[in-house]
């Protein structure tokens, strides 16, 4: 395993541990050149899931982009990296399960949605306001007065 600090090529496994709801496991590492520890997660690759955007483009899907769009919504919030990762895997699960080899850019803005609502309000409206794409403050106010029903 690369080292992300100086790029070494070789690490030691410290820990390892499964999350067994997301079929994976997390790997503690330290490099051998720098010393420097950082965590792997290893998963169980399937058939590729293909998302249906807006536009009608078709795309794999990328935990990363997904991993990111969730960070930028909790940003100077007290949600911690390890929720957030949790959060994605959970989603991840949630798609396998569905068993179709596309979904639709909808499904998983709403499975975001869902999981922060849960998580942190704050991220939720955040996210909520960019994927909805609020129009103007009427609209995000309607979606504050569901929040505080």
């Amino acid at each position: 395993m690369k080292c992300p600090y100086c790029g070494y090529d070789d690490s030691r496994v410290i820990d390892s541990r499964p999350i067994e709801e997301t079929n994976s496991i997390k790997r503690r590492r330290e490099c051998l050149a720098c010393e420097k520890r950082f965590s792997t997660f290893e998963r169980i690759e399937t058939a590729p899931l293909i998302v249906i955007k807006k536009n009608g483009e078709r795309e794999q899907f990328n935990r990363n982009k997904l991993l990111m769009g969730i960070m930028r919504a909790c940003e100077k919030r007290p949600v911690s990296a390890d929720t957030m990762e949790k959060l994605v895997s959970e989603i991840e699960v949630t798609l396998s399960n569905l068993l179709a080899q596309e979904v639709e850019t909808t499904k998983i803005g709403e499975l975001v949605m869902e999981k922060l609502k849960a998580t942190d309000e704050v991220a939720y409206v955040r996210f909520a306001s960019v994927y909805r794409q609020f129009k103007d403050i009427n609209t995000f106010m309607e979606e504050l007065q569901k929040l505080l029903k």
